[in-house]
């Protein structure tokens, strides 16, 4: 699959323009992406601002896997103005898509390679069709992965979303959120079990600070992309600690001066960061 550190082109919804609670946050963004000359664009026909789940996922650069996109948390009637159509967003841009039957968010979908892990949520929202098995099979089908790997689903996060829990550094080594080791035990165990089951080391987003942040999150929501890491900051005591992880992490964007910082707080109290807002691809230069 294209991975996040392929990619060469991102777009964000329209809406971080025109809605003035955003618009000063998206200044500094597309000023960051205009000084390391990456290609952006905004997309029209959205419904809110976190692009990454209702898009589709790539998977060659001729290859988006457009899925069904009509999560749980939309269903209440005061929520259904919030629902983005993707085929209607797609069709804006020109883009070509593979439509799965599947219920998916994009937000749930964490790859690197042949891997590709999710929350085990996939597994309830499309149960009514799929057995598990089923359901594994044809997403390494679409996703022309291996390895399909289901961490489970913390259920005091409603979305199910495994990109602000875990994130690839490389093909054996992930970031996980701190949070999750003051899970119970059950929960841990569970998760911990997983990635060894499936060969991946973990390395624990944890921070030395007085008081912990409840914003401290949000780090692992950063957009990675091939010459550009754009990592989030919310002028907390957690800040410094969390850059200096990253830039261990991946000292070849250190090396090359690529990794950046912008501060999220404008839009983490809505909900999502860097990641979510994004909805990064490779084009064929």
């Amino acid at each position: 699959m294209i991975t996040d550190a392929q990619t060469n082109f991102v777009y964000f919804s329209e809406l971080l323009q025109t809605k003035p609670e955003y618009s000063a946050f998206c200044e500094r963004l597309t000023s960051i992406l205009d000084k390391h000359k990456i290609g952006y664009a905004f997309l029209k026909e959205t419904n809110d601002i976190w692009c990454r789940d209702y898009m589709p996922v790539q998977v060659t650069e001729n290859k988006f896997i457009e899925y069904r996109y009509d999560p749980d948390y939309l269903q209440e009637k005061k929520y259904r103005k919030l629902k983005t159509y993707p085929d209607l967003v797609c069709d804006s841009i020109g883009l070509k898509t593979i439509k799965s039957d599947l219920i998916l968010d994009g937000g749930n979908v964490i790859k690197w390679g042949n891997k590709v892990i999710l929350t085990d949520k996939i597994i309830s929202e499309n149960s009514t069709k799929y057995r598990k098995s089923e359901l594994l099979s044809k997403l390494e089908l679409l996703f022309e992965a291996d390895s399909i790997i289901l961490i489970p689903w913390f259920r005091g996060e409603i979305f199910g979303h495994a990109d602000g829990m875990i994130r690839f550094i490389d093909d054996s080594h992930v970031f996980i959120d701190g949070y999750y080791l003051n899970c119970e035990s059950e929960f841990r165990n569970k998760f911990y079990k997983v990635l060894k089951k499936n060969k991946l080391s973990p390395i624990e987003f944890v921070f030395d600070a007085q008081k912990q942040s409840n914003k401290n999150w949000g780090y692992l929501n950063f957009l990675q992309m091939n010459e550009l890491l754009l990592f989030p900051q919310f002028g907390i005591e957690e800040d410094q600690q969390a850059l200096e992880k990253i830039k261990q992490a991946f000292p070849d964007y250190a090396e090359k001066r690529q990794i950046e910082t912008l501060n999220c707080n404008d839009i983490i109290r809505d909900g999502g960061v860097l990641n979510c807002i994004s909805w990064n691809i490779k084009l064929r230069e």
